[in-house]
């Protein structure tokens, strides 16, 4: 053999690419293994999304937040002062995840409200802001699911 020849060859046809950490090659073994632990991932990640989700369905949001319990919420969804004319009472209770998923989707009224109300309910929330009460249940609730 020449050594024109020899150059094109591995200069160690017998070495482990495992011994080296920084090899660019990865090996029939390395591929297994990180198959068996991206699998074992998607194991313990599929049943925490599943909670996720349903713990989002279940999360709630009252209207108005503590905060500012007692006023009112105008057609607009902006908190007024009570019995501020035009203005709709604070719901009697919060309302949940689904709830509130299933109004803004098809424009169904939130349990217990007439259309006016919920409307006005929906706005509120549309409207909610980091810090207020139900906030994250409804950042939650705009969060794409796979």
């Amino acid at each position: 053999m020449s050594d024109d020849n020899r150059a094109d060859q591995d200069p160690m046809p017998d070495a482990d690419p495992d011994a080296d950490p920084h090899s660019a090659v990865p090996t029939r073994r390395r591929v297994l293994a990180l198959g068996a632990v991206g699998a074992g991932a998607v194991v313990s990640i599929r049943p925490a999304l599943a909670q996720t989700v349903g713990s989002v369905l279940n999360c709630e949001i009252p209207i108005p937040d503590s905060g500012r319990a007692g006023s009112y919420i105008d057609s607009d969804g902006k908190v007024v002062p009570a019995r501020t004319k035009g203005a709709f009472p604070p719901a009697t209770r919060a309302f949940k995840g689904e709830e509130i998923k299933r109004s803004i989707a098809n424009g169904s009224n939130l349990p217990g409200t007439d259309s006016d109300r919920s409307r006005a309910y929906v706005n509120y929330i549309r409207r909610l802001q980091r810090g207020q009460g139900g906030f994250t249940c409804f950042a939650s609730l705009q969060m794409p699911r796979g």
